[in-house]
């Protein structure tokens, strides 16, 4: 780990204005009523977080690969039509990426189609970086090249002018270098002034020690640390001080795909508007943030897809 980040600079405004990097694939899922169908559906994490902002009010831009295939018009017309701007992201002839979803009751696993694909041109839009109030990034574009070095190196230049947040979502896939994958997130990690991972991620990304002790040590070094555990709630973790905690919200689950990517949007959008971008938060701040995001995510589990519904106030 490294040591804490710079500061979050006071000069910049906007409520919504947060650029996402990464990808914006394709997933396919069982059909509702017919789990031997799978049905096409738009989504990505970081695709995902930019239309959970766009659907909180927020005016987030998208820098990722978009190609020429069906796919990608569906996948265009799903992230403009959301209000997400696409001013930034690349177009190539390529293909879009696949991810094949295998739910269970552990969570949701994966199987992956990206090489040769347009979702991984993502652009390096270190130049604009300080454009934006926060910059997001995580995801498979964080691992897979070519997109990794963009995403990296835009990811550093907001991490000097504004606020950087980091959801590592780490993915395993026999096409993925898990030496390499794990370096780069946690350069990322690193990097950020505000972390967001589920415990099976930070579990991955530092072995040697538990969830709560890494998530102690990253916060201990200037960041704002939420540590997700499914249905056993949320951890925030902010400087030294004691750790704030909420539990989940008691749904009827019907999916849990994007519930992650619901919670990351729901931190970020309340960030913007009660805390003026600043990670350094009190336990009330905390907790508030905390709540609003769980009820994001609960918003995503009720029901088909990955959109959130938005909170009543924020």
């Amino acid at each position: 780990m490294t040591g804490a980040p710079g500061p979050v600079p006071a000069t910049a405004s906007g409520r919504g204005s947060v650029l996402v990097l990464g990808e914006a694939l394709v997933d396919l899922v069982p059909a509702t009523g017919d789990p031997g169908v799978l049905a096409a559906q738009p989504g990505g994490g970081p695709a995902n977080v930019a239309v959970g902002l766009a659907r909180l009010g927020g005016r987030p831009s998208f820098a990722g690969g978009i190609g020429d295939d069906a796919f990608a018009a569906r996948v265009e017309a799903w992230l403009s039509g959301s209000g997400v701007d696409l001013s930034l992201s690349a177009r190539s002839a390529l293909p879009t990426a696949l991810a094949v979803a295998d739910p269970g009751p552990g969570g949701n696993a994966y199987h992956f189609h990206l090489e040769d694909t347009a979702t991984f041109r993502v652009p390096d839009r270190s130049p604009e970086a300080a454009r934006f109030r926060a910059v997001y990034a995580g995801g498979l574009a964080a691992v897979v090249e070519p997109a990794a070095e963009a995403v990296a190196a835009t990811a550093r230049a907001a991490a000097r002018h504004g606020l950087l947040a980091v959801d590592p979502n780490v993915r395993r896939d026999r096409t993925l270098d898990p030496v390499a994958s794990l370096r780069r997130l946690r350069e990322l990690c690193g990097l950020a002034q505000v972390v967001k991972a589920s415990d099976e991620d930070v579990a991955r990304l530092w072995p040697e020690a538990d969830p709560e002790t890494s998530c102690r040590r990253l916060a201990g070094q200037g960041r704002l640390v939420v540590l997700t555990r499914g249905a056993r709630g949320a951890v925030a973790y902010v400087d030294d001080s004691p750790p704030v905690s909420v539990p989940a919200l008691p749904v009827r689950v019907v999916n849990t795909i994007g519930a992650g990517d619901a919670f990351m949007a729901g931190m970020l959008t309340w960030l913007g508007a009660e805390a003026g971008w600043d990670p350094a938060l009190g336990a009330g701040q905390t907790r508030a943030m905390l709540e609003y995001a769980a009820e994001t995510a609960a918003s995503v589990c009720s029901r088909a897809g990955t959109e959130p519904v938005p909170p009543l106030s924020v």
